[in-house]
Formats: C-alpha cells, structure tokens, sequence
C-alpha cells in the first residue's frame, strides 16, 4: 500500500534489490535516516597500514571536519569535505604510515594528534583510490576541536576555513540529504566515541586510537612515563567490548489495541501540548528487543502487549543509539487500560484512532517548512518528523502493514 501521507527519503540501492522476502512477505525495505550510507566501510581493512596510508593521501580523498562534533558547512548548510592539502597545516605527515604493532610500541601519551577516522569508500567513483579489487573515494573523518599539543594549529585552521564562508554547525543538523546525513551519522559516532575514551575503562591508563579509528588499545608501554612498563590491564589479554565502540539500542514501539483500529502514544512533560510519540526505552543487558518492548509499555502505560515483531531500526548518532522499531498488540480490551502510575514517566498517554494518526502525518507531509516538529492537521496532533523512525513506524500501522482480523483471535 502507498505511503501517501510520508515524506520520501532518497531510496539506497541495496534497498532495491528485491527478492522473495520483499515480495511476498514483509515488502520493501524501510531505509531510515542516518542508515544505509554510500560507502563501503571495508572494516577488514582498518588494520592493514598499507591500505590506509594510500587511502590518507589519495587525490580523491574526501575529509569531513569536525569541532567539538559541530560539522563543517557550506553557506547552503550542507556538508563541506576538504582535501588533504586543506589539512595539511594540522596534519603534517601521513599517520597510518607505521604498523599498528610500531605505534602501540612507541606510544607516548605526552603527544596528541587530532583524532582520524576512516569511513570508507564510495566505489561509485571508479576514477578513485585502487587497492587490490577495490576502487574508490576514500572518506575520512577529523577532529579539529583545538586540544594540547595542536591547540594553536587547529584554531589558526578553523579560522581559515571561516574566512572562506564557511562554518561549524551547531545542534542537530537534520535537513542533510540521506546520503550524507549517513555519512555524518557515522563519522559523530567514532569521533564521539573516540574523545569520550582516551583513558582505559578498566585500568583508567591513557589509550590509543587504531585501526583507523574504531579501536582504542591500552598499550603495555608509555614512553612518556618514567617505568617500561604499565599496570597489567585485561584489555590487553581478552576480547574487551571497551576497546571497540558502543552502541545502545533502544526499542520504540507503536502499540495496536486489540481491535487493530487503534495506536497507544505517549506524551512527555517536556514536550509542547499535544506532541505524542510512539513509545520508547532502553533495551537492558541480556534482554531481548522483543522482552525490552513489552517491559517499556508496561512500565510507562500499564499496557499488557503480546505479539511483538520487529519492523525496522534506526541508527541515531546523538550520540550512540541504535532504535529498534516494533509493532505490538493487545490481547485483549483488559490489556489495554492505561496506567501511569506503575513508572511515571509519561504524563500523559492516549488511544488515538488510525485516521486520526493518518491525517496527522499526512498533514506534516503537505506542510511546508524545516523537517521539524509541525502542528499537524486538523486533528490538533503532532507527531514525529519523518526524520525519525517513529514517523514510519506510525505510518507502518497506519498502512495496515500488518494485516489484522480480529475475528480469528477467537
């Protein structure tokens, strides 16, 4: 069925490829924002120095900078990449040329270098970086908030690039295109992470950033303390999630009543009046995406779900969230009573009809304006953007994605 009411997001090609699953049984794919980014990542390769020491100083090279995970912009407020000659005044050599095994065993903590991160390559330019059978732009990420030892580097840089009328954008910037808010999503992330990691979160010595910058190491050595040798830490022993990048999933759930003609919403005191969304929690440790969703909407609505299934998932970079969407029903009318007061964190929450949720997103559609949060229709209901999952899992419901006859529940 034709989502009619829902802004489009660019489609990636991955998306298009369908087969028997899209067909007959779930339809096509639901790309959301911030996911299915242009380039490959080719992760196997983020430890081999020969690689991304090409990569770094390919003509074709794209950098996206960052300060204090504020992207550059161009005066049209999209995306400015930069070249390797524009970065050269911060980073004066290649620093991928050494082996990983010869940077942890001349690490020196005493020396700072602007966080890189390499992304991938957009093989859609086949005039780009060749290595073995892949060719490509490469695309790198950079931090150029000023900090200890290039402190004055960066700054002196930031002030050039502003002189050319351009600027670090502040906030939340979500009026990219898909494309490139994909590649911004990913680059927040491993930057984010990198900069809230530069001490061990088990022994709480300083680390070092490697494999292109989705790793963080705890070297046994540090050349800028007077010992050899470093407090015995497990990180260097085990497979440690400390050592790579997290990400939390949270589930966000659009309720069906047990009838299927309605959707439970939630309305948070912070929020203006009548803003509603579907609901949302934190997924806890060895808890399934399935058991998070019922426990959330019983906490917060006192709402009793049965089914649940999974309907797409969202990576949020803000600052690192994955948002597992799902679509749950009551089993029966007692299932459905609201109570908020088991957890209150809610203040408010409603059943609201189909048609009216429909009408809400397809006025935000037809409404002109940033990609913000709109008073919608005549309904007087807001919702989420289309820039949120919560605005496609709505619609999912909406468009009877899942088929529902209330009369074979017996």
């Amino acid at each position: 069925m034709a989502n009619a009411y829902q802004t489009t997001l660019d489609s990636p090609a991955q998306t298009k490829r369908e087969s028997f699953l899209s067909v007959a049984k779930f339809g096509r794919e639901r790309a959301n924002y911030f996911a299915s980014s242009p380039l490959n990542r080719l992760s196997f390769l983020r430890d081999n120095h020969e690689f991304l020491t090409g990569a770094f100083d390919h003509a074709s090279t794209n950098f996206i900078c960052f300060r204090g995970l504020a992207p550059l912009h161009n005066a049209r407020g999209e995306i400015h990449y930069v070249t390797r000659d524009t970065i050269s005044p911060i980073i004066t050599s290649n620093p991928f040329e050494t082996t990983e095994e010869e940077m942890v065993q001349s690490f020196n903590s005493s020396i700072v270098a602007p966080q890189l991160v390499f992304l991938g390559i957009d093989q859609r330019n086949t005039a780009g970086y060749c290595f073995r059978n892949f060719i490509g732009a490469p695309y790198f990420a950079l931090d150029l908030t000023p900090k200890h030892t290039y402190e004055v580097a960066a700054s002196n840089l930031a002030r050039d690039l502003e002189a050319q009328g351009l600027s670090f954008a502040e906030g939340r910037p979500m009026h990219y295109d898909a494309e490139s808010a994909a590649i911004f999503a990913q680059a927040r992330h491993y930057l984010d992470w990198n900069a809230r990691n530069t001490f061990c979160g088990t022994c709480g010595q300083k680390t070092l950033s490697t494999h292109g910058g989705a790793k963080r190491v705890c070297p046994p050595t540090d050349r800028a303390e007077s010992t050899s040798a470093r407090a015995a830490c497990s990180t260097r022993t085990t497979i440690s999630n400390l050592s790579f990048p997290r990400t939390d999933p949270t589930v966000i759930v659009a309720v069906l009543s047990f009838d299927g003609q309605r959707v439970l919403l939630g309305h948070q005191k912070r929020w203006p009046s009548r803003r509603f969304s579907a609901l949302a929690g934190f997924i806890e440790p060895a808890e399934s995406a399935e058991d998070a969703a019922r426990r959330e909407v019983w906490e917060e609505t006192g709402v009793v779900l049965s089914r649940v299934v999974i309907f797409s998932t969202q990576p949020w970079p803000l600052p690192a969230n994955l948002m597992v969407g799902v679509i749950g029903q009551a089993r029966s009318p007692e299932d459905e009573i609201i109570k908020l007061d088991i957890d209150p964190e809610l203040e408010a929450a409603e059943w609201f009809r189909l048609a009216e949720v429909g009408e809400a997103l397809r006025a935000q559609t037809e409404a002109e304006g940033s990609p913000s949060v709109h008073d919608l229709g005549g309904c007087g209901l807001t919702l989420p953007p289309p820039t949120a999952i919560a605005h496609h899992l709505l619609g999912a419901v909406v468009d009877e994605y899942f088929q529902i006859d209330a009369a074979t529940w017996g």
